[in-house]
């Protein structure tokens, strides 16, 4: 059964959030068939990213904090991407409350093999470089917005 779209003007359509949703939806399955060549998905790619930037091993608690994700859904996709064999997590020697995360020469060989990801997802997207830059800090701005209310 063809279900239509939804139209423009509808009360769903209208909603900021569900653009966000659409685009956050659109967006990540543009990059499922670009990950799938790598055995990756794209929570762990953004590890995998987050982890080569560091160069080094680096707190689960971190790295939570870097991709915004609770320690609830960060551990399942780093346990799934230790016994792939890119990451190591051992607890630290001085704090063994702490687990360090880190990347297998596996891990850091794999990064060769996504460089064209940025390259084709920005042709996906279809927008100039600018306009970009100016959704990226649109975004992050909201983000930042929606966060600090919530803390109050």
């Amino acid at each position: 059964m063809d279900v239509p779209p939804l139209e423009r003007g509808s009360a769903v359509d209208d909603l900021l959030c569900f653009a966000l949703y659409a685009a956050s939806r659109a967006v990540t399955a543009a990059y499922r068939p670009l990950l799938q060549d790598l055995g990756l998905t794209y929570p762990q790619y953004l590890v995998m990213l987050a982890l080569w930037d560091r160069g080094e091993p680096m707190p689960v608690k971190d790295l939570g904090d870097a991709l915004q994700l609770d320690y609830g859904t960060l551990t399942p996709l780093l346990k799934r991407l230790e016994v792939a064999g890119l990451v190591t997590r051992r607890r630290r020697m001085d704090d063994e409350r702490s687990v360090l995360v880190g990347l297998t020469d596996e891990g850091r060989a794999l990064q060769g093999s996504t460089g064209g990801i940025t390259t084709s997802i920005g042709e996906v997207m279809g927008l100039p470089e600018v306009e970009v830059d100016r959704l990226r800090e649109s975004l992050r701005h909201l983000a930042a917005n929606v966060a600090a209310h919530n803390a109050r």
